[in-house]
This record gives structure tokens, C-alpha cells and sequence, in this order.
């Protein structure tokens, strides 16, 4: 059960009743995510952001949930700007950091450097995406948004079907979804690649040894049949040689609003955890207008669950609403699409 000063490395360390109080917290901390409100029940604590690849959702919504909260945030982005180029060890720079910072989020290349930066560090760690291996806050996003929007259409996790497109195999988001959302029952997988960039057997088995339906796919036509959640994601040619049978497979799964029509059911939600790959166009922006997209709404819900997560693991869960008030400037935002 995730508690004060745990790390969060891994979709694996949280139970269903984990996800059920977390989403509790963020439903409570979402007027202070949109501005309507102030807390400042985290003043005078500091985050240290260590990102060691390219991010703008994750490292920008980490910071934005600790600054809504009254905390301060010091940036690091790229290996380039550190001195591990100098040959400072991940353990060492973990110890370094952990004396200037009351939390550290990380993103790495390497699966499990959050892992070494944990055991070496002296306050909590947030993996914020280890290479292929794990992203476990966008897998909390994820399950926020589902269950959100799964209630909006009068649904429920448990029983549903929930695709996952793409890649599969070097997409972290897959990974740690899966591992996620098998916390729940009786839910079937449509798992929808290329065959190369099939999902690794040790993520469904996860699934699998829950009880769930893994049901593997390699067209639009077959996988998005009976589906409530589309879960497209990017492929990752950063981390592999794209070769002409993988990029010819990839058109062929690519979701266009013609697709969605004549596959998939009227109110199924289609989900991204972005950015779009503009090459390969797996989540094509003719469905940017279209009810069914919830992919904004999604980055959206990723800072009220971050915020979750730091008053839980803070130890200030239980506090916070005490420390609520109104804004002192006036906010001015224009309406969101839908």
C-alpha cells in the first residue's frame, strides 16, 4: 500500500485500493490543478526534476502539480547539463541531489535507473519513465482518465475492453497500463502491433495470471471490435531500426475517423498519452474533433493525480482541504474544446 515516503517505481506496488484513494485525493485537488483554487500546503518543500531525455508533458505537469501545491521545483534536463558526461555515477548524483530536494522525479534511458537512483537517495523517488521498461504516473493518469470517463457513459472498469495500439514492445505506457488496469476485473486486452513490436510476454502474462482475456491482434478491423477504451500510442523509432515491413504494418493500424466508424463501437474513448508521431501518424488529427477523443482531457487529469501522489507520499493527504482558499487573481481561461 503506497504511503508516506515511498518511492514509485513500478505500476506493480499499487493495489486497486491504492488507485481508489489516490483517485479520491485528485478529484479533491483538481479545482487547485485548474487555478480555481490555491493550497499552499507544500510551501517550503522542493522537488528536484532529473530528466534525462527529451519530456514536456511529464516533466512540465510534475512541476506544475508541486508548484500548485506552494512547493519549489529545480530543473535538470538532459544528460548534457549534468555531470554524469563528466562520469558522475547514478548513485552518486541520487545522493547529491536527495540533500538539496524533498523529492526526486526521474526520467531515464536506462531500465532501472529509478531503481538505483531510489536505493541511494535520501528522500522519495518518482520514476517518470525508465527507457522501455515503465512509466507508472502516466499508467495512474491513464486509470484516472478510464475511470472518469468510463463513469461519463455509465461503465465501469471491471468488465470492459480495453485495446492498446502500437507499440507495444519499446511503448512504456503499454507496459505499465497493462500491469495497471489488471488490478481490476474480468477486463479483456486487445493487444493491436506490427508482430516486431508485439507486446512483451512478461507485461500480459501479468495480466494473464490475474484472471484477464489477452487477446493479441494485427488489424484495426479484428482489435477494435467490442472496445470501450482505444489506448493508441507512439512508436518509439527512437529505440529501434524502422525498417519498410514495420512502417507498412503501422499505416495499416493507423486510427483515422474512418477507422474508428467502421470498427470500433459509437462510444468508445480513444486515448494518447502524446506526443503524436507526425511520421507515422498513429493517432490521425481528423479525430481531433470527434466526442470519443479524451486525449486532452487526459493530459489534463496527469497533474491532479501527480499532485495526489506528492500529499500522499508528503504525508500531507489528510491536511490539505484545511489549507484551501480562493485565488487572488482572476482567471481567465478560454474554453477547451471537447
Amino acid at each position: 500500500m503506497l504511503d508516506i515516503g515511498h518511492d514509485v517505481l513500478t505500476a506493480r506496488q499499487f493495489e486497486r485500493s491504492d488507485l481508489t484513494r489516490l483517485a479520491a485525493v485528485a478529484a479533491a485537488l483538481e479545482p487547485i490543478a485548474r487555478g480555481e483554487k490555491v493550497c499552499r500546503v507544500l510551501e517550503g518543500a522542493v522537488m528536484a526534476n532529473l530528466f534525462f531525455e527529451p519530456s514536456t508533458r511529464t516533466r512540465i505537469s510534475f512541476g506544475a502539480a508541486f508548484a500548485r501545491l506552494g512547493g519549489s521545483v529545480l530543473d535538470t534536463s538532459g544528460l548534457e547539463t549534468t555531470s554524469i558526461v563528466k562520469g558522475e555515477s547514478l548513485s552518486d548524483t541520487a545522493r547529491v541531489i536527495s540533500g538539496y530536494a524533498d523529492v526526486i522525479v526521474v526520467r531515464h534511458p536506462t531500465p532501472e535507473a529509478a531503481k538505483i537512483i531510489a536505493g541511494a537517495a535520501l528522500v522519495p523517488v518518482i520514476n517518470g519513465g525508465d527507457g522501455e521498461a515503465e512509466h507508472p504516473t502516466q499508467a495512474l493518469t491513464d486509470f484516472y482518465t478510464i475511470s472518469k470517463e468510463l463513469d461519463a457513459r455509465g461503465k465501469e472498469i471491471d468488465g470492459s475492453t480495453i485495446v492498446i495500439l502500437g507499440d507495444l514492445r519499446y511503448g512504456r505506457t503499454t507496459h505499465s497500463l497493462i500491469t495497471q488496469m489488471s488490478v481490476f476485473d474480468d477486463v479483456t486486452f486487445h493487444l493491436v502491433s506490427p508482430e516486431a513490436l508485439a507486446m512483451p510476454e512478461r507485461y500480459a502474462d501479468i495480466a494473464r495470471e490475474r484472471g484477464h482475456t489477452v487477446k493479441v491482434f494485427r488489424t484495426l478491423e479484428e482489435g477494435l471490435a467490442g472496445a470501450d477504451v482505444i489506448y493508441a500510442t507512439r512508436y518509439q523509432s527512437e529505440r529501434f531500426q524502422i525498417d519498410p515491413q514495420v512502417r507498412e504494418a503501422a499505416e495499416r493500424l493507423r486510427l483515422d475517423a474512418a477507422s474508428f466508424r467502421a470498427h470500433a463501437p459509437d462510444d468508445a474513448v480513444i486515448l494518447h498519452p502524446l506526443p503524436r508521431d507526425e511520421v507515422f501518424g498513429e493517432l490521425a488529427t481528423d479525430i481531433d474533433q470527434m466526442s470519443n477523443l479524451a486525449v486532452f482531457r487526459q493530459t489534463d487529469n496527469g497533474v491532479p493525480i501527480r499532485m495526489a501522489l506528492f500529499v500522499t507520499i508528503l504525508g500531507v493527504a489528510d491536511s490539505f482541504q484545511a489549507m484551501i482558499r480562493e485565488p487572488s487573481w482572476p482567471l481567465r481561461r478560454r474554453p477547451a474544446n471537447p
